[in-house]
């Protein structure tokens, strides 16, 4: 989670909502109103969208409406479609469900970005969705919006659904003021499904809460899932959120920036380092290929925490041909500790 609290006046209300009555009831499945058009209030803000707030469903977490999304559009013997590397839940997801994974190999040379081309190249008939991770974890890597639009069209044109993960889009670059056009266009809803976090936003992951935006038909299916596992999202958090969507609004705008510097922090203090190269940058994480050429990450990554104090996480762990790289978590370091980070990953002899 980021390296700085939540806001104070967030705080406060959280307080304030877990001494009222109504939070200890249960509420509505797909979210307490307020939140709902709080939510969908911002999405339009940003996106230029129309969306309405019986398309949003509120979820306990972002890795709920994965699983959720996951179950409305495949089930056992289906597969979807996932980048390479991928965040490895959404992937886990798939697998408790029994439903393939149709890997997407995202190269160092591109950016890790995808290939709508190879996309389409790769697409089966069993492929019921192709799910995007932008800016992506683990390699930090923002998707061009142009890019997001072609997946976008190629799900159109094969009758499958895209499912936008956009969990860190609120630490995107200054340079991207809307993360892609998918969802002003008049037709998103025959395709796109969008998943997204409150908690890296708001500093509340503790509180799990997420969001799914869906035309009102994948809304009423995914209802069925939602009673079944998570029966309402928690109360509390809800409350303080509706609040703090509009409220927050240059907050968040100010945490963006932070998050750039550190980013940018990060490239000047990597640029320098012998055998290490950053392949990938953005959001939260930046994606280092380390220098030892045979080594797995899970072994680096081991003798970084146990020799350096360094915690990275190994790049196999986000699936197939990872093992030259690690992912590091910039979020929560301060700006004043990146030049330590660089320091650590070079006295790894």
């Amino acid at each position: 989670m980021p390296g700085y609290p939540a806001h104070p006046g967030l705080v406060r209300r959280l307080g304030e909502a877990a001494g009222q009555a109504g939070t200890f009831a249960y509420g509505a499945i797909t979210g307490d109103a307020a939140l709902r058009d709080a939510y969908a209030a911002d999405v339009n803000a940003l996106y230029g969208s129309d969306i309405r707030p019986d398309e949003v469903a509120v979820t306990t977490g972002a890795n709920m409406a994965s699983f959720a999304a996951t179950m409305v559009f495949a089930r056992a013997g289906d597969a979807v479609m996932l980048p390479v590397p991928w965040y490895f839940n959404h992937q886990m997801n798939a697998g408790l469900l029994g439903i393939e994974v149709v890997p997407l190999p995202c190269l160092p040379e591109s950016g890790f970005v995808p290939d709508p081309d190879e996309a389409e190249r790769l697409l089966t008939d069993r492929v019921r969705a192709i799910l995007l991770v932008t800016p992506n974890n683990p390699t930090g890597a923002v998707y061009p919006p142009e890019v997001v639009a072609r997946v976008a069209d190629l799900c159109g044109r094969r009758g499958i659904a895209l499912i936008i993960d956009e969990t860190y889009r609120d630490f995107r670059p200054a340079s991207l003021p809307c993360p892609h056009p998918v969802l002003a266009s008049p037709d998103w809803r025959e395709t796109t499904v969008q998943l997204y976090s409150f908690s890296k936003s708001y500093c509340v992951p503790g509180y799990r809460l997420g969001a799914v935006v869906a035309r009102r038909e994948v809304i009423d299916v995914m209802v069925k899932v939602l009673d079944c596992v998570q029966i309402c999202a928690a109360r509390v958090g809800q409350a303080g959120l509706a609040w703090a969507i509009p409220a927050l609004r240059d907050w968040r705008q100010g945490n963006r920036e932070l998050m750039n510097r550190r980013g940018e922090a990060c490239r000047s203090a990597f640029a320098g380092l012998s055998g290490w190269h950053l392949d990938s940058q953005g959001g939260y994480f930046a994606y280092l290929r380390h220098p030892f050429a045979g080594a797995r990450s899970w072994a680096v990554a081991e003798r970084l925490a146990v020799e350096s104090g360094l915690v990275t996480l190994p790049g196999e762990a986000f699936g197939p041909g990872q093992e030259r790289h690690l992912r590091l978590a910039f979020a929560n370091v301060e700006d004043a500790a990146i030049g330590e980070v660089a320091r650590r990953l070079a006295s790894l002899g």
